[in-house]
């Protein structure tokens, strides 16, 4: 069997930056075991099946270790490969996933993705957090992650965190933000648990990170980065019970997975 591969580096103008992610289109889904060791082979932080299903395209999401509920960068780099690679004569796709269908639509250079607002609420703080981040927050939140607020973008960068502690809480992962230096918000993302000690750039944490600082900065319209080391820039818009995260994106390779 050869399966066609996509490497899109996703919230990135280059290749290089942003967040690489593989997508596979299939004309019928293969079982679970083997998406799950395609995933695991590429060792990338997502690998992305689809297949086309009328006026839509259903698409699933693996880590190196788990099927996932939910995936921005990944979901960017599929659009990119309907439009750019397989040349799809629309200006906007639709695809089912297990978190609804999400919406993918030109935007100039840039790919603007339609996803549901998560924000995050008050909750006790658990003990190891602050300890396995090496600094305390001044403020812990959590909805799917755990969200802990710095006051400063050089904190968020110097944070050297216990990957090992972090993978023993029992959330998906952890975002850590603070105020941007030029941007209205910096962010990373670590999700040991999934496989993924930090994400480049986490199109999904942004469902998270957006209601929060439209609400902190009073704007619906912001500017952020991911401070990773690949680095990432996503534009984001806070519509109440959805959010627009836009960003670029360009392939890194093509290629066939024979199995």
């Amino acid at each position: 069997m050869k399966i066609p591969l996509y490497q899109i580096d996703a919230f990135a103008g280059r290749v290089f930056g942003g967040n690489p992610a593989a997508v596979c289109p299939l004309e019928e889904w293969l079982d679970d075991a083997t998406m799950q060791a395609i995933a695991l082979e590429n060792n990338l932080s997502e690998t992305a099946f689809f297949i086309e299903a009328g006026d839509h395209f259903d698409l699933r999401w693996f880590t190196p270790v788990k099927e996932v509920d939910l995936c921005g960068h990944a979901t960017l780099a599929t659009a990119h490969v309907l439009f750019s690679e397989l040349e799809i004569d629309a200006d906007a796709v639709h695809f089912e996933t297990r978190s609804g269908r999400l919406t993918v639509r030109r935007d100039g250079d840039m790919l603007a993705m339609d996803f549901p607002a998560k924000p995050p609420g008050p909750c006790a703080a658990p003990g190891d957090l602050a300890p396995a981040l090496g600094r305390d927050p001044d403020e812990v939140l959590a909805d799917d992650d755990y969200f802990a607020v710095y006051a400063t973008e050089a904190e968020v960068r110097g944070l050297n965190p216990d990957f090992a502690r972090l993978a023993g809480l029992d959330r998906r992962g952890v975002i850590v933000t603070a105020p941007g230096d030029e941007v209205d918000f910096v962010s990373r993302f670590f999700a040991p648990k999934a496989g993924i000690p930090e994400d480049p750039v986490t199109g999904s944490a942004h469902c998270e990170l957006t209601p929060y600082w439209a609400k902190r900065l009073g704007k619906t319209r912001l500017v952020a980065h991911q401070v990773s080391a690949r680095g990432g820039e996503l534009f984001c818009e806070d519509r109440g019970e959805r959010v627009i995260i836009a960003g670029r994106a360009v392939k890194y390779l093509e290629g066939i997975i024979e199995i």
